[in-house]
């Protein structure tokens, strides 16, 4: 049985051992049933029984691997041979005996619990009937059955025979099934061969769709071809209807757009003097706002300081703390009102930042003075669009106070800055409650 023989010789030893085993088995007498609840070990079964056993609960490649496990060795030996070894070597407790009755309970465990609580071969029997009619496992039933302790004789032996004549009729029903395969095995070649003629006629019919496909692709490429030649014919067509048609109207068109032309010209004239006279009177009327301006802040400056009629209206009447030593940065104003916006923010407590909005100053020094200011005073009415952009830019990035002021004036100016003083005093009051 084994690859090797003068490492294994079990192949004349198996037989031999199985002779001794089957006459001491004889000799012995069989446990009864009736008299032990311990299920019947395979050593302990007929010799008679070991056969069907083994054959229908035990499959040939899984018996060849348990033998060449038990064995230590590869089998040689042909099926039949090894199913007669195994069937003498079970004839009593031995090691082959042991290892499949362990294999035999693991496979077969769930039977094994189903009928481990009958306590009687009637229901046994029962059990065993509806085994069979119904999709249970057979060779599992079949090993519950006849090794439980409650069979007896007379189940034993129906138990066997209906085995037998089941594997009768699975033998038979084999080889119908042997024949049917053939037949299939047939009627698969003939279904092959027109297989093989279809494809061929689909190959055949998919190479002239293909080239009707492609004779279909060039009409279609000419044909586009051709429109796009008559898009080209059509379209110097109408340029040349347009060009005729502006010859024909030429004339009146540009008799036309000479007189509006000249309408403009005269009204341009009539309209340029009084232009220029309204911007001189603008400039004049501005220096004279900013001069009077600074006058009369330097008045206020030389008037003396009048008499606080108590302290609570002195205290009100010094700047505002808030902005002290904060850096306020103007963009914009005209040049003259510049020093007059400086001493008004030095006044109130600031540090006096100036940009004069993109005009003179570099545009570029714009992002470092906004940068360098704490607080931002944009009079929009005097700067660039660019500076107006950056500055709101700017300031909603950092989060920086920006005061927009539409008119540049001084009194908008201290407006903005009282604004802004009485804001951050609501601020320090509401942090301090």
């Amino acid at each position: 049985m084994c690859e090797k023989k003068e490492d294994c010789p079990h192949s004349s030893a198996l037989l031999i051992s199985g002779l001794h085993e089957e006459l001491a088995q004889e000799l012995a007498a069989p446990p009864n049933p009736a008299s032990s609840s311990r299920r019947r070990r395979l050593w302990e079964l007929g010799s008679h029984a070991l056969c069907p056993v083994i054959g229908v609960c035990m499959p040939m490649p899984a018996l060849r691997r348990l033998a060449d496990k038990v064995m230590g060795g590869q089998v040689q030996a042909e099926d039949y041979e090894l199913h007669c070894g195994v069937i003498a070597e079970c004839r009593l407790r031995s090691k082959m005996a042991d290892a499949l009755q362990k294999e035999l309970d693991r496979r077969y465990t769930l039977s094994l619990q189903a009928t481990a609580k009958l306590k009687h071969a009637e229901a046994l029997a029962q059990w065993w009937r509806e085994a069979q009619n119904s999709s249970r496992d057979l060779a599992g039933s079949f090993w519950a059955v006849i090794t439980h302790a409650r069979c007896d004789e007379a189940l034993e032996h129906k138990v066997l025979g209906q085995v037998h004549m089941l594997q009768h009729q699975i033998g038979v029903g084999a080889r119908v099934d042997q024949g049917r395969f053939e037949a299939l095995l047939q009627e698969n070649a003939v279904l092959g061969r027109e297989l093989a003629q279809a494809q061929q006629r689909h190959a055949k019919l998919a190479a002239a769709q293909a080239r009707q496909q492609e004779a279909q692709e060039a009409m279609l490429m000419r044909s586009r071809a051709e429109l796009i030649s008559c898009r080209s014919v059509l379209a110097q067509t109408l340029e040349q209807l347009q060009a005729l048609q502006a010859e024909i109207e030429q004339p009146a068109l540009r008799q036309a757009r000479e007189r509006r032309q000249q309408q403009q010209a005269q009204r341009l004239e009539v309209l340029e003097p009084a232009l220029q006279a309204a911007q001189r009177e603008a400039r004049q009327q501005t220096l004279r706002a900013d001069a009077a301006e600074a006058a009369l802040q330097l008045l206020r400056e030389q008037a003396p300081a009048p008499q606080c009629a108590s302290e609570g209206a002195c205290a009100q009447a010094r700047p505002d703390p808030t902005l002290q030593q904060r850096a306020v940065l103007c963009v914009g104003g005209r040049p003259a009102s510049v020093p007059i916006y400086q001493r008004v923010i030095e006044q109130t407590g600031g540090r006096f930042l100036h940009h004069d909005g993109g005009e003179e100053d570099n545009p570029a020094r714009l992002d470092a003075t906004l940068a360098a200011a704490d607080l931002v005073i944009c009079q929009t009415g005097c700067v660039s669009h660019n500076a107006y952009w950056r500055v709101k830019d700017h300031c909603k990035r950092t989060g920086k106070q920006c005061v927009f002021v539409e008119t540049p004036s001084l009194s908008a100016l201290k407006k903005a800055l009282t604004e802004v003083c009485a804001a951050n005093s609501h601020k320090a009051l509401s942090e301090k409650d």
